[in-house]
């Protein structure tokens, strides 16, 4: 179906603490490399490698074509995971109202862009639930998460993970989806 209007889709309402939830580290083997490694002890670029290692793994599973990074969304993925950690908050909006779309929109994702879809998953832990896999685990177990992780019309993902999270310790993960014409 062809989108006449520019359509975001903030499927991810229900925001996701890895902290708190109770998933077995060794639920599910991946031949990603680094799944199960601490974003601390792997550079930020390898980190983000793995995590959208994951998510096209899961894509795979029920047929669905790869994303590809895009520049732009993972720069907008990123300033956001470092807003949340430097001012301690964890939210789709910042303290002074900025919402995901402003965010894709200052980046230049939607630049020329005639049609688009859009969605942003967010996350963060500490110790063994901060790790790429437990945090793909974390959002495929959440019905919106896993309905942006799963959506066919996404061709392109951006991260930004930070060795830090709201609370302190941990990592914080943005991930942003899209797809334009």
């Amino acid at each position: 179906m062809a989108l006449r209007r520019p359509h975001i889709l903030l499927l991810s309402a229900l925001l996701v603490c890895v902290f708190a939830l109770a998933i077995p580290a060794g639920a599910a083997a991946s031949s990603c490399a680094n799944a199960s490694a601490s974003p601390s002890s792997v550079t930020s670029k390898t980190a983000m490698r793995t995590t959208a290692c994951l998510l096209n793994q899961e894509r795979a599973k029920r047929g669905l074509r790869k994303v590809k990074f895009n520049g732009r969304l993972s720069k907008a993925a990123a300033r956001h995971a470092r807003d949340m950690v430097r001012r301690h908050y964890f939210s789709h909006y910042s303290p002074s109202g900025s919402s995901f779309l402003h965010r894709i929109k200052r980046a230049g994702y939607l630049r020329r862009a005639r049609s688009w879809t859009a969605g942003e998953n967010i996350a963060w832990g500490s110790g063994g639930r901060a790790t790429p896999s437990s945090i793909v685990r974390a959002w495929m177990t959440s019905p919106g998460h896993k309905a942006n992780i799963l959506n066919g019309r996404f061709r392109e993902i951006g991260l930004g993970i930070v060795r830090s999270a709201p609370t302190g310790s941990g990592a914080t993960y943005v991930n942003t989806f899209g797809y334009r014409r």
